[in-house]
């Protein structure tokens, strides 16, 4: 299951951090988004726009295209 699988208001904890490009991937860490955290899905913006999580009481959004290589469980 990925991040994108999840509706609004779902939760999840972070299982693989699979995005392609290390420079995003290298800032989604900074950002405390790492394996094993707790993240909650607040807002799935509409026609493949961004997904907005919040992880540690920070909210962050991200490209469908990123979130998509996000697992969960």
């Amino acid at each position: 299951m990925v991040l994108t699988d999840l509706q609004q208001g779902e939760r999840a904890v972070i299982t693989n951090l699979a995005v392609t490009n290390e420079v995003v991937r290298q800032r989604l860490v900074h950002m405390g988004m790492r394996e094993g955290e707790k993240v909650c899905v607040k807002c799935m913006m509409p026609f493949g726009g961004p997904v907005m999580v919040e992880i540690d009481g920070q909210y962050i959004c991200l490209r469908r295209k990123e979130a998509a290589c996000i697992g969960v469980k």
